[in-house]
């Protein structure tokens, strides 16, 4: 029964533990989500103003 008991002690550990993991995860997913949609709404009023002239491969730059 001392053994179950140790088992049971050491399970309920290791849940708890995993609990706290992903509750970090879960804010820290939460965290880039707002700052992905920041980056994008700000690339996108970017592009919607003309700054992002950024030359891609092979493209000619607009002067040629």
């Amino acid at each position: 029964m001392t053994d179950i008991e140790e088992k049971l002690a050491h399970l309920i550990r290791a849940v708890d533990d995993l609990s706290d993991v992903v509750a970090r995860q879960d804010r820290e997913i939460e965290r880039l989500r707002a700052q992905v949609a920041r980056l994008t709404r700000r690339e996108t009023e970017r592009a919607r103003d003309g700054e992002g002239g950024i030359v891609l491969g092979d493209e000619r730059p607009p002067h040629y």
